[in-house]
């Protein structure tokens, strides 16, 4: 019988599952040649795996996204409230343009008077007497006052289309404005695309 209890608990996996510390097994994750696999069978830990999309550079929506642009590949991070590690696997490139703001919202003042006013701040810019910043601060209704107009680097594929479109036919420093649903937006191409991080794979280890 204490044979049988001896085989038992040296069985592959089993006394590494058992008594490893939280940073043994983010070791041992980061030195597998299948994590997956490692996490299933010698863990024997619950798991996921996500695709994180990268929007914007400066502004991420959690602990998820900010890893996926900032982490390491292979490196495993946490844990995260006690309950997660997370791993990035792989990251993958897109194409990022450095985009300002100057939103005029049309629930607040009528098109013919929002059009009015994006041209005069779109004039003032173009002849000097103010900048881009300056105007973002005084007339913009986003959140983007903030930062004085600045968006960031938005990614492929999260900008309006619209948008989008007429940002890529303009030139680096080039100000316009275009129409959307809920008003018009003065914008400004402040530089131009750019390759960064733009997907991740995440392997999330449940504690």
């Amino acid at each position: 019988m204490k044979l049988l209890l001896i085989c038992f608990l040296l069985l592959p996996g089993y006394v590494m599952a058992q008594k490893m510390t939280v940073a043994q097994m983010k070791a041992g994750i980061e030195q597998a040649v299948n994590p997956v696999a490692y996490v299933k069978q010698v863990l024997k830990k619950k798991y996921r795996i996500d695709t994180v999309a990268i929007m914007n550079t400066r502004h991420f929506g959690g602990v998820a996204d900010s890893l996926a642009y900032h982490g390491k590949e292979k490196k495993v991070y946490g844990p995260f409230d006690k309950k997660y590690l997370v791993q990035i696997l792989v990251k993958a490139p897109n194409s990022f343009t450095r985009v300002s703001q100057i939103y005029i919202d049309t629930s607040t003042f009528t098109r013919r008077i929002a059009d009015s006013l994006a041209n005069s701040i779109i004039d003032r810019i173009a002849n000097g007497t103010a900048t881009f910043e300056d105007m973002a601060q005084t007339y913009s209704m986003g959140g983007e006052a903030v930062t004085k107009g600045d968006l960031g680097w938005i990614a492929k594929g999260s900008l309006m289309p619209d948008i989008e479109k007429a940002v890529g036919s303009h030139k680096k420093g080039e100000v316009f404005k275009i129409w959307s649903r809920s008003g018009v937006h003065v914008i400004k191409k402040t530089s131009d695309p750019k390759q960064d991080t733009g997907y991740a794979l995440l392997l999330i280890v449940i504690l």
